[in-house]
């Protein structure tokens, strides 16, 4: 396990929740893709909100790589008004 897996399986685990290291590469492109199009402190945000959306949805893995790819999408079209 990487660095980044142990943390992302302590901070699960002291949350009370299940997330796969799996999900890494799609919630970090998520970050990356919000902190560049919109403006860096999307990323955490964005992140966030997907996480969310995905507890609401009771999302599997798989749902909530959807979930991540969606907000990717989005963050990458984004133009602000």
């Amino acid at each position: 396990m990487t660095s980044l897996e142990d943390w992302l399986a302590a901070l699960a685990e002291e949350l009370g929740c299940d997330i796969s290291p799996d999900l890494i590469p799609a919630i970090l492109d998520l970050a990356r893709d919000a902190a560049h199009a919109i403006q860096r402190p999307a990323a955490p945000l964005s992140a966030y909100v997907a996480g969310y959306a995905a507890g609401l949805a009771r999302a599997d893995d798989r749902a909530q790589a959807v979930i991540l790819e969606r907000g990717r999408l989005f963050a990458e079209g984004w133009e602000e008004a």
